[in-house]
């Protein structure tokens, strides 16, 4: 890597730090990753010298996936069959959701119908990315289309939270300050390697979100036993969530400003379809489960499943319950998605 590339990461994660704590100070929702997302697609369409520090996010994943992990408890996983009822009605929604979405691109934004389609899936991007271009789809429009997705999601969720429900963060993500001292040496052996091997054994699971996903759960298979009771030192998650929102906020790089102005557009049009029709699922559901909606709607919000588990912690609602829906709404996607093109007969390209 050459020090120009250095210095434009330097300036995004230095931009990401500034924007992060006037977050913080204001009392944003998720400020640690809000801000540098927001001021780092601000400067990406200023064409400001910055460059995304991609290396870093192997390394600040897992730190993220062994916090949430410390989160589940016992007490939660003996609640599972309590969230049944939660996947089922989830089905309809997704359906529901993408129809919405597929419409506005395809009729709206006169997208071919596989761009369309997987630009509307509420998936993951990289896994909607890769079947997307297997399928020929334009990938710049797949990208971006599900880059905005996650940005307008985390930003209008943390709005609705505030502005709607009432509900609101504490600067340091929903939690205690936790001293890097507050560690003794068996806290970090243990949290070090929920995190190290966290990340082949997620791989080895086929998980989706292997580098998160794999951490939270060796993380909370310590936790649970009560092994461990500590969660990863505040500092450690607070630079974890910078780097993630840099990276996210600096996706908007390279994109024409004409570009970006139409498919971000379409991207905020389609997302406020799906929010909609999420606020409508979460209430249906909230009303027949007993599930706060609060934290029904945050399930149901088409948002990364890092971006949503990490705002679920900030604003107090079950990581568990969270986190399992985003990682069930991942795989039904996946799964979902050649079926129906197989059906329409489609092939991969």
């Amino acid at each position: 890597m050459n020090f120009d590339m250095l210095r434009r990461q330097g300036l995004a994660l230095g931009l990401g730090v500034i924007a992060g704590y006037a977050a913080y100070r204001i009392g944003m929702p998720l400020p640690w990753m809000l801000g540098p997302m927001l001021i780092n697609t601000l400067a990406a369409m200023l064409k400001m010298p910055i460059a995304a520090p991609t290396k870093l996010r192997p390394y600040v994943i897992p730190v993220i996936g062994v916090m949430l992990g410390a989160s589940v408890s016992a007490e939660i996983i003996a609640r599972l069959p309590e969230w049944f009822t939660t996947l089922v009605i989830m089905i309809p929604f997704l359906a529901s959701a993408a129809v919405v979405s597929l419409f506005v691109y395809m009729k709206v934004g006169k997208y071919d119908f596989i761009t369309a389609y997987f630009s509307a899936m509420p998936g993951g991007l990289v896994d909607m990315l890769t079947l997307g271009t297997a399928y020929g789809g334009k990938e710049n429009k797949i990208a971006l289309a599900h880059a905005s997705r996650i940005l307008v999601v985390i930003s209008f969720v943390g709005m609705y939270y505030g502005l709607v429900l009432g509900v609101t963060a504490g600067g340091s993500g929903g939690r205690p300050w936790i001293a890097v001292g507050s560690l003794d040496i068996s806290d970090w052996l243990i949290l070090g390697g929920c995190a190290v091997l966290g990340v082949p054994f997620g791989k080895l699971l086929r998980l989706p979100a292997a580098g998160m996903l794999g951490p939270m759960l060796l993380s909370a298979a310590a936790h649970v036993p009560h092994w461990v009771e500590i969660a990863p030192p505040t500092i450690l998650v607070v630079a974890a969530q910078i780097v993630l929102g840099t990276i996210i906020g600096s996706r908007f790089i390279g994109v024409a400003l004409g570009e970006m102005v139409k498919d971000v557009g379409l991207g905020v049009v389609a997302c406020t379809g799906m929010l909609a029709v999420g606020v409508i699922y979460a209430s249906i559901t909230a009303a027949i489960t007993g599930v706060p909606v609060s934290a029904v709607f945050l399930a149901y919000s088409p948002g990364g499943l890092t971006e949503m588990s990490l705002l679920a912690l900030s604003m107090g609602q079950e990581v568990a319950y969270v986190s399992v829906m985003h990682i069930l709404r991942i795989l039904l996607i996946i799964m979902s998605a050649p079926a129906v093109f197989k059906r329409i007969g489609v092939k991969p390209a």
